[in-house]
């Protein structure tokens, strides 16, 4: 069986990577476009403090399962050899300066809990107590802090599974593939004027998936959001082991190696490919880190990326094949929760590849519910 994957971020790599481990043959074509997304994520793993999934119970199912995934893919990882992923349990907080706002996330993580012992331990911290962990933490702010929670570089987790993908026979290709089809089955790509046939094509495009799907006819209702995220270095600081900072908002602040902490991001839907830094989104971003983290105003500014989230209006992704034209399946639009999900989402895709029976009804995520063909 011969498998072309389209796109080679968090979800096509993943997606390559478990189809060679089954000796499936494997092709990846990537244009390598500025602004990939999984190359600018924060990459965290930690799906239970959101409460804004309670409105979206199959998009937590996914992001849980996405979440419990990670030790297993990392240990087969690690069994070929890449051990330079990034991942570790850090553990997040939750903040807040409302006690009762915290009781309120305290509640539905511990309910949580009881459902995913990958939660780990849940602790109710007081603002000295939460500080204590995160030096330059507002002093105001207390938190619920879980021990299950993760983080991971984006870049290093996929450049891991690209190598694993090529240990396993795995061939990578740079440039736009534009997939052919005859009498309603896709029948591969062609890459700078070669045809390269396959029996399936996986498409992962990310942002970029509207351009792929065209030439069959097939419309998907993806737009690019632009994420404008900050690096920081803490000079005199070890942040190897700080946990994941989340205010119950669209920003965060997650930390790395090297005294390095990540803030982020902006969520700029109507942008569109505009890959630039702009002023506006660089003050939204610091002003929320600061006053979440004022301890941070003497950090210095080491870099700053763009990445274009694949986003759908109805916010869960399209996962699923497509019934209309034999051979074709359809990974996409995971939005800001790629790092979380994508692995997992990877899998899935490869499963429905090989046929294998599946432990998630994909139902919510059917393509078709966004495609017209």
């Amino acid at each position: 069986m011969k498998v072309i994957v389209v796109g080679a971020g968090i979800v096509g790599a993943s997606t390559a990577y478990h189809l060679a481990r089954e000796g499936v043959e494997v092709v990846v074509v990537d244009y390598l476009h500025e602004g990939q997304a999984t190359a600018a994520g924060a990459g965290i793993v930690c799906p239970w403090i959101s409460s804004g999934d309670d409105n979206h119970p199959d998009l937590y199912t996914l992001a849980n399962a996405g979440a419990c995934y990670y030790p297993s893919l990392i240990s087969m990882l690690g069994q070929d050899g890449e051990t330079n992923v990034s991942y570790r349990l850090v553990g997040a907080m939750a903040v807040n300066s409302d006690e009762a706002k915290l009781d309120a996330i305290e509640q539905m993580v511990r309910k949580r809990q009881s459902e995913t012992p990958e939660v780990g331990e849940i602790r109710r911290l007081s603002p000295a107590e939460a500080q204590a962990l995160f030096p330059p933490l507002n002093s105001g702010l207390g938190a619920v802090y879980v021990t299950g929670a993760a983080r991971v570089d984006g870049k290093l987790m996929r450049d891991a599974l690209n190598r694993a993908a090529q240990k396993h026979g795995a061939l990578y290709q740079s440039g736009e593939a534009d997939l052919e089809a005859k009498d309603g089955k896709v029948v591969g790509v062609r890459v700078k004027g070669q045809f390269i046939s396959a029996d399936a094509v996986v498409v992962t495009a990310g942002a970029w998936i509207s351009k792929v799907l065209e030439p069959l006819g097939i419309d998907v209702s993806i737009v690019p959001q632009r994420g404008q995220i900050i690096h920081l270095e803490v000079p005199g600081h070890d942040t190897s082991n700080w946990p994941v900072i989340l205010p119950q908002n669209d920003h965060y602040l997650v930390s790395f190696d090297h005294s390095r902490v990540v803030v982020g991001a902006t969520r700029e839907t109507g942008a569109g490919f505009d890959y630039r830094v702009t002023t506006s989104g660089v003050k939204e971003v610091l002003d929320k880190a600061l006053s979440i983290a004022p301890g941070l105003a003497n950090g210095t500014l080491k870099e700053i990326r763009i990445g274009f989230r694949p986003f759908g209006k109805e916010l869960s992704p399209l996962i699923g094949l497509v019934p209309s034209m034999e051979g074709l399946v359809i990974a996409n639009g995971l939005g800001a929760s790629g790092l979380t999900m994508g692995p997992y989402v990877g899998l899935t895709a490869a499963n429905l590849v090989l046929g294998n029976e599946l432990d998630l009804d994909l139902t919510p995520f059917n393509p078709l519910r966004k495609v017209t063909v």
